[in-house]
């Protein structure tokens, strides 16, 4: 005997409709920018608490170390090598840093300012790609960079990440970016979207 259902729902589709693209992008693009503003935002804490990941206490902001002094001071590759030796351990290198660090990842976690976050962000990653400079095959002292791609890496990816981000209106989802862009000051000025 054989039973029929007819009250069973039609399968669902194979590909998903407009409608679910946008919505499955809205939320993966939001994941995105919840997830970028978390990287800058640790890098944030452990340099300033010293958490002991990339930072020891010891080393931590609070307990007077440089969150620019290890990363910079320790540069071997590139042509801008002596600039960045220059600056490591600088107070006003350390403050921009930290600053950058801070307001990009708040702004990307709450979803607010995501053009000037990105522009932000964007410098202070190219800023870190020239300082390791994945171009170079060789240290100043002779011996191999290990770098891995002479032109992309995490950093450019991270700079990228953050223009998709701006450029998609990521804040709007599952963030604060519809509020923000309904501001006075934000209407008037569409560069602080």
């Amino acid at each position: 005997m054989t039973v029929r259902h007819t009250d069973r729902p039609a399968a669902a589709p194979l590909t998903a409709t407009a409608a679910d693209r946008t919505t499955t992008a809205g939320a993966a693009l939001a994941l995105l920018r919840i997830a970028t503003g978390f990287a800058f935002l640790w890098a944030f804490l452990d340099k300033t608490f010293g958490l002991g990941y990339a930072t020891p206490a010891e080393r931590a902001w609070v307990a007077g170390g440089s969150p620019t002094r290890g990363f910079l001071s320790s540069v071997e590759v590139g042509p801008f090598q002596p600039a960045f030796h220059a600056i490591a351990g600088a107070a006003w290198a350390d403050w921009l840093f930290m600053a950058g660090m801070l307001g990009v990842g708040m702004a990307l976690v709450v979803g607010v300012a995501l053009r000037v976050s990105a522009a932000a962000g964007v410098v202070v990653m190219l800023l870190m790609w020239l300082a390791e400079f994945p171009l170079a095959q060789l240290t100043a002292d002779g011996s191999a960079s290990g770098s891995t791609n002479p032109v992309v890496d995490y950093h450019l990816i991270y700079a990228l990440v953050l223009v998709v981000l701006a450029a998609t209106a990521a804040g709007d989802t599952w963030g604060l970016g519809r509020w923000w862009k309904g501001l006075p000051f934000v209407r008037r000025n569409t560069w602080a979207q």
